[in-house]
């Protein structure tokens, strides 16, 4: 009888080992943790999202806002991190870029080559000045070539005359690529990064920016603000932006400390009817399994995106101007 009796637990004692080993994986050597190999849904609020690319018949585009500052060569000149960066956008259609601190183009250049490895398409889009004049910081819009065009014509920065901003906004107008242009959705996206040490009077400003862009001309009522405003998204939907104004992030941290909801994308609710309600906050700490110290390296900020449909109006027989 005790022979059974041990065979049987050693039996359970080899089951929950296997168990165990199967189930889940032990990290680190100081500060062990034991994390489920497999997560549920319910894991996160924010899952991370798989690499896209052109699809017959794709009904949305994904546009993002990431600060990923400092941006500049030395955090490029990091492989890991350059290769985390480019996985990243290889997630989105469009994705605008804030905090960019360089005399040139390069650390884009880095970012697209490596975004388009494997056949894809990506490129970017910055105002005129930058490598021409001694730039040192920027905002930039990087964006996947088969998916999305872009109106070069009209990609500017705000004029800091008019509008002193620390960082001025970059405007540009796109149009996603599949649908015919007639049907297509045009958009215009305002790229910000307001200054910490200015947010009241730099948001005061982005009003007067949002009314110039829609009203300039081109009949435009699909106007995006994106990036990061420095301020909750309470208070981002009653400052006047705009009428209607929806934010796409609303309680949900995005700064990898986990402490504020400052980075957004913000529109006219009424207008921008192909808005398909999907968005989110990329969680970079749980897609490349980092600790906090290395979240904080790569950024200090998470993306924050949101799903549009690829026609105007959000269905096909709408006409668009580009």
């Amino acid at each position: 009888m005790f022979k059974l009796i041990r065979s049987i637990v050693l039996i359970g004692m080899g089951f929950g080992v296997w168990y165990f080993f199967t189930h889940f994986r032990v990290s680190g050597l100081e500060n062990i943790k034991i994390q489920p190999r497999t997560a549920g849904p319910a894991a996160v609020a924010s899952p991370a999202l798989v690499p896209i690319g052109p699809q017959p018949g794709k009904k949305t585009i994904r546009i993002a806002a990431a600060n990923f500052g400092p941006l500049d060569h030395a955090k490029l000149a990091r492989p890991q991190i350059l290769q985390r960066l480019a996985q990243v956008l290889r997630q989105f259609d469009v994705v605008a870029l804030q905090d960019i601190q360089a005399r040139d183009r390069g650390p884009l250049v880095q970012l697209v080559e490596h975004a388009s490895a494997g056949g894809r398409h990506y490129d970017f889009a910055v105002a005129p000045q930058v490598g021409r004049e001694p730039t040192q910081h920027y905002n930039a819009f990087v964006f996947d070539a088969d998916t999305i065009e872009v109106d070069r014509r009209t990609v500017a920065w705000v004029d800091s005359r008019a509008a002193p901003f620390a960082h001025p906004p970059l405007v540009g107008a796109f149009r996603a690529r599949g649908p015919s242009p007639s049907e297509a959705f045009t958009f215009a996206l305002i790229n910000v990064q307001i200054s910490s040490e200015r947010t009241a009077e730099e948001l005061a400003l982005l009003a007067q920016v949002y009314r110039a862009v829609r009203d300039d001309g081109r009949h435009e009522d699909d106007v995006i603000l994106l990036g990061t405003f420095g301020v909750e998204d309470d208070r981002l939907a009653t400052l006047g932006l705009m009428p209607n104004a929806a934010c796409v992030i609303s309680a949900v941290p995005t700064t990898t400390r986990g402490t504020r909801t400052i980075d957004n994308l913000v529109f006219d609710r009424r207008a921008t009817i192909e808005y398909a309600h999907r968005s989110g906050v990329l969680d970079l700490i749980r897609q490349f399994n980092l600790a906090p110290r290395e979240a904080t390296e790569m950024t200090e900020h998470l993306p924050v995106w949101a799903e549009f449909s690829v026609y105007e109006g959000g269905m096909p027989g709408q006409a668009a101007g580009f």
